[in-house]
């Protein structure tokens, strides 16, 4: 098995080692995984204690970024210096649980063949936020379900797993990581969502406001609206010709 693990950081000093033990428990025993935690230019201890967790965990490896740029940003540095051709995504506050990696894993090896690009997506069923969270989280994602089709119920959830090339192959721009089940279909994708575990936060907050979202996501709503309407399809009747 090889995969690549790729988990953004900001300012999770608390939560960061208590994430690196259950990864080396969750993955104890995987013949080829690397877990790349992206470090978003946090202003705590939390690049000290990764840097400090590097000799007892040979499969952990650092990228730091030099200015805070955004968890899509963090995501897409991650995947860029991933070895391994599978990718799989958490987030860094210990929310997500590691030990349904393996799960997401197992469909997406089920479901790769299928035509296009594939993406397994997390689904929390029972979210341990705060209810204006959860209320807020629900319009959003039902907003994008009807203007985008994407036919994900929880497309904002930071455990995904999907192909580097795939993901590589998307537009970049800042917030893309909630618009990856629609980008994925507009390329003729199959997302699939699989219910996961979801755990409340230990330490810290969040680092990105409802409203923050709420303003930004509008504006990238209209953005992949229109990447939607101009999305050229998947050729089905091309055929190569070769000299010789």
């Amino acid at each position: 098995m090889q995969l690549s693990v790729v988990i953004p950081v900001l300012n999770e000093e608390n939560n960061v080692e208590p994430l690196l033990h259950e990864l080396e428990e969750t993955l104890r025993g995987w013949d080829q995984v690397e877990v790349i935690c992206v470090d978003d230019h946090s202003a705590d201890r939390t690049l000290e204690i990764l840097k400090s967790r590097s000799a007892e965990y040979p499969w952990l490896r650092i990228v730091r970024h030099h200015e805070q740029s955004g968890q899509s940003a963090a995501v897409r540095s991650g995947v860029q210096a991933a070895r391994y051709p599978l990718i799989a995504t958490l987030d860094g506050d210990g929310q997500n649980d590691p030990y349904d990696i393996a799960q997401l894993v197992a469909v997406y090896h089920r479901e790769k063949n299928i035509a296009g690009p594939c993406l397994v997506n997390g689904r929390r069923l029972q979210r341990q936020d705060t209810g204006w969270r959860r209320l807020s989280s629900r319009l959003a994602n039902g907003v994008r379900r009807r203007l985008l089709g994407d036919d994900t119920p929880d497309s904002g959830c930071g455990i995904k797993v999907f192909a580097r090339a795939d993901f590589l192959d998307l537009p970049s721009f800042n917030h893309m990581h909630r618009f990856v089940p629609a980008l994925v279909r507009q390329r003729g994708g199959t997302v699939i969502s699989v219910a996961v575990n979801h755990r409340r936060r230990v330490s810290g907050a969040s680092h990105y406001g409802t409203l923050d979202r709420l303003a930004v996501g509008i504006v990238d709503l209209v953005g992949v609206l229109w990447l939607a309407r101009r999305a050229i399809p998947p050729a089905s009747n091309v055929e190569q010709e070769c000299n010789g």
